[in-house]
C-alpha cells in the first residue's frame, strides 16, 4: 500500500471515530509498522487533516476549531446581530450578569452598555468601549488569551468561586444534542462550567452554523441551557430550550 492510500485509509477511519490511539490504529491496518504510520500521521498533521493529542492519540482535524476574534468577527454577522437583540431582551433592570468572550457576546455587549445592570466579563474588548456607559462593568481577571480576547485560567477560577448571577451569557464552538455544549479550549470549558453552576438562568449565544457541530472539549449539557439563535432547529428543540426569531421560548 503507497502512502497516499495508506493515508486515505486512516482519513476514513478517523471518520467513524472521535479519538484513536495508534496502537489501535495500526490493527485496522494491516502490514503497516508504527514507524511508517507515524510518517503518514506527521504528513496528515502537516495537511492540517488530523491533530495529535497528549498521550499519544490521533483524531480528525475538528472544523470548529478556534478562530482568531478578528476573524470571527466579520463571519455570520446579521444572524449574531438577531442573536444580541434576542438576549438584550431577556436582561432586566438590576442584573447581575456574565459576559463571556466571543464575537456574538461582543455585539450584545455594546447593545446593552446603556442598561442600569452589573456586568462581570472576561471580555478583554471592554477595553474597546469609547462611550458613556450607565452599566457598571467588572474585569475579572486571569491568562489573556489573545486570540480570542478572553481571560481564564487557574485565577479566573478562583475569582469565580464567589460569584453569583442572575443570568450568564456564553459564547461556543459547538452545539450538539449528543455531544453536548463544546469549545476547544479546557481552561475556556472549566470556566463555563463553574459560571453556569453560579448562575441562576444559562444562555448560549450560538448563530445556526454551530449546530449539529463540536469540537475538543465538552463543556454543558444542552439540557442544562437556553440557547439563543438566529433560526429555530426541531431536533435541537427536542432536547434544549431555545429562544429564536420565529420560537421565542
Amino acid at each position: 500500500m503507497i502512502p497516499y492510500e495508506r493515508q486515505e485509509k486512516i482519513l476514513e477511519i478517523l471518520k467513524n471515530k472521535e479519538l484513536m490511539k495508534i496502537e489501535e490504529l495500526q490493527k485496522l491496518i494491516a502490514g503497516v509498522s508504527i514507524s511508517t504510520l507515524r510518517r503518514d500521521l506527521k504528513e496528515l498533521e502537516k495537511m492540517g487533516k488530523i491533530e495529535y493529542l497528549f498521550g499519544g492519540a490521533v483524531k480528525l482535524f475538528s472544523d470548529t476549531g478556534e478562530i482568531p476574534i478578528s476573524k470571527k468577527s466579520a463571519l455570520n454577522n446579521p444572524e449574531k446581530e438577531t442573536i444580541a437583540s434576542l438576549a438584550t431582551a431577556v436582561i432586566c433592570p438590576g442584573d447581575t450578569i456574565y459576559l463571556d468572550s466571543g464575537s456574538s457576546c461582543s455585539i450584545l455587549l455594546k447593545r446593552i452598555l446603556h442598561k442600569k445592570i452589573t456586568i462581570y466579563t472576561t471580555n478583554t474588548n471592554v477595553f474597546n468601549i469609547s462611550t458613556e456607559v450607565e452599566a457598571e462593568i467588572i474585569l475579572i481577571g486571569g491568562l489573556y488569551n489573545p486570540l480570542i480576547s478572553s481571560l481564564s485560567g487557574p485565577l479566573t477560577d478562583e475569582n469565580l468561586q464567589n460569584l453569583y448571577f442572575d443570568k450568564a451569557f456564553l459564547g461556543v464552538n459547538g452545539v450538539d444534542q449528543e455531544k453536548g455544549i463544546t469549545t476547544p479550549n479546557l481552561a475556556e470549558a472549566v470556566k463555563k462550567r463553574l459560571i453556569h453552576k453560579h448562575s441562576s438562568k444559562t444562555y448560549i449565544l450560538a448563530d445556526s452554523s454551530k449546530f449539529h457541530k463540536f469540537s475538543n472539549v465538552k463543556a454543558l449539557e444542552v439540557k442544562d441551557v437556553i440557547l439563543i439563535s438566529d433560526k429555530y432547529d426541531e431536533t435541537l428543540g427536542e432536547h434544549v430550550e431555545m429562544i429564536t426569531p420565529d420560537k421565542k421560548g
